[in-house]
């Protein structure tokens, strides 16, 4: 689960928040509540999502416990293996 942290983070970092610091985005960190992400980013990480990790994200799916925070990715995308 290492490197899809590092995985997820490196996304994060270069299509949402290019100028910030490492330090400045913790792991359980809100993407919504810290405003990193919009409905419109939810539409391109899920894109990412689907061709990095080759997953199939469903509707019902599209939910802040899968898609909020960094860990919650990498425990999202574990649980789609």
């Amino acid at each position: 689960m290492p490197d899809t942290i590092a995985t997820i983070r490196s996304f994060i970092f270069d299509n949402f928040l290019f100028d910030a610091a490492e330090e400045d985005l913790g792991n359980d960190d809100s993407f919504l509540d810290q405003g990193i992400i919009d409905s419109t980013g939810v539409l391109e990480l899920v894109e990412w999502l689907e061709d990095t990790f080759d997953i199939t994200v469903d509707d019902d799916e599209l939910i802040p416990e899968n898609l909020d925070s960094v860990n919650q990715l990498a425990a999202f995308i574990a649980g789609k293996a």
